[in-house]
């Protein structure tokens, strides 16, 4: 059981790095990752290279998975945030395992901050109670942490990169239609309230709900009609 991970990036030098450490004691080693990088202008390529990061030229998160994906070997797919945290060591372990006892060809996460704020722990957990409600017939994930079976991506033909916002959710609705779709259950990843701190609680939660009410009555978003700041933690370009 080969997996590739897939981590898009865009000046992530003050958490990638992290990230990889993890990765690299995890107690499954049967692993390649490739980072997928859109014109960083900080240190995120040194990063990648000192943990021996396979480094191909990405975009938006959309477009940087799927070239990740094209220069992947496994048959089996995980994408990452960069600024995501582990659980566990044996993460990757217990995730695979979960992923093949209940037969699932695409498998999305809980989401819990890592700062700690109870605001953010709260938002988190409406989230992922609304994700586990809708399960059956409204999918979601969070892009954050994905697994996804190459056959499942392929036949998609990857995720959508005409999509502006919530191209996750998307994805992980049409690999619905063809494999079966799961939350995990052994782990929530951790992930970070940067978004948030930048963009403000309120404004975050109103955007997402308007992105919601757009995905139901008219589809994916597409031309921006919700604005999407891929380059949150450094404004250079």
């Amino acid at each position: 059981m080969f997996l590739s991970i897939i981590i898009p990036t865009k000046n992530e030098e003050a958490h990638l790095g992290a990230l990889l450490k993890e990765l690299a004691a995890q107690s499954f080693r049967d692993t390649e990752i490739i980072v997928a990088d859109a014109r960083s202008t900080d240190r995120t390529r040194d990063i990648a290279a000192r943990y021996k990061a396979r480094i191909v030229n990405g975009g938006s998160p959309g477009e940087g998975r799927n070239v990740g994906v094209e220069h992947a070997r496994g048959d089996l797919l995980l994408f990452l945030d960069a600024d995501v945290r582990l659980p566990s060591k044996h993460f990757l372990r217990d995730a695979l395992k979960e992923m093949r006892l209940r037969q699932l060809d695409v498998m999305a996460v809980r989401v819990l901050p890592y700062q700690g704020r109870f605001l953010d722990r709260a938002m988190h957990r409406v989230y992922n109670w609304y994700v586990r409600v809708t399960v059956s017939f409204h999918p979601h994930a969070a892009g954050a942490c994905l697994f996804s079976k190459r056959y499942i991506h392929l036949a998609l033909d990857g995720f959508d990169e005409s999509i502006t916002l919530a191209e996750d959710v998307d994805y992980v609705r049409r690999g619905s239609e063809i494999g079966n779709f799961g939350i995990l259950k052994a782990f929530p990843i951790y992930v970070s309230t940067r978004r948030m701190d930048k963009e403000g609680r309120r404004r975050m939660a109103l955007k997402y709900l308007r992105a919601e009410a757009h995905i139901v009555r008219k589809g994916p978003i597409r031309n921006g009609r919700i604005p999407y700041d891929y380059n949150y933690d450094n404004d250079r370009t």
